[in-house]
Order: structure tokens, then C-alpha cells, then sequence
């Protein structure tokens, strides 16, 4: 059984950094692509940042030069580095994997960011 366990959420000041991460267990961590979403209220949930098996990376407009997304095959971690965060980058994130099992998704976790 496939699960995503995220980590890192809270509240940070505009111009702030949080780092969130992502545990995953019971799938081949190394053959999935692995990514983040978020959702913001009354918004459609898009596509943050991903990385694929053989590292590459691809992020959303809004988040380039600003976040970072990255992996660790041996620990089974996708971690999202979130630098000079701005109001607009409130919402739930979500940790996705997209493999040849299928798609997955974690519970969220809450990023607020507010003076």
C-alpha cells in the first residue's frame, strides 16, 4: 500500500522560507516520478514543481527561482525548498507520485503565508 506522508507546513512571514517534505512507503520510490501540488481556496489544484526518476525537474511559472524541488532515492524523500514566499503561495500542499502502479497523493499539509 502506497502512502505519502507530508511534513514542513506553517506559517511564515512574506519573504520567508519553509522546506516541506515527503515520505513515501510501499512502492519502488526510484521508478516514480515524484511532484507537488497546491490548492488554494476557491482555486483549482496546480501543479507546483516535479521531478522525474532520472532527476529532472519542471516548475510551475509562478514558483520558478524561488523553490526548489528534490530527491532522495535512498531515504525514499521528496523534499520542496520554498524561498521568498509571497502571500499568493498560500494554500494546501500535496506530495504526488505517478508510477506504473498509478497515482497517489498525500493528505496535505497547510503553507500560510502572512504578515
Amino acid at each position: 500500500q502506497v502512502q505519502l506522508v507530508e511534513s514542513g507546513g506553517g506559517l511564515v512571514q512574506p519573504g520567508g522560507s519553509l522546506r516541506l517534505s515527503c515520505a513515501a512507503s510501499g512502492s519502488n520510490f526510484r521508478i516514480n516520478n515524484m511532484g507537488w501540488y497546491r490548492q488554494a481556496p476557491g482555486k483549482e489544484r496546480e501543479l507546483v514543481a516535479l521531478i522525474t526518476t532520472s532527476g529532472n525537474t519542471r516548475y510551475a511559472d509562478s514558483v520558478q527561482g524561488r523553490f526548489i524541488i528534490s530527491r532522495d532515492n535512498a531515504k525514499n524523500t521528496v523534499d520542496l525548498q520554498m524561498n521568498s514566499l509571497k502571500a499568493e503561495d498560500t494554500a494546501v500542499y500535496y506530495c504526488n507520485q505517478v508510477g506504473i502502479t498509478g497515482t497517489y497523493w498525500g493528505q496535505g499539509t497547510q503553507v500560510t503565508v502572512s504578515s
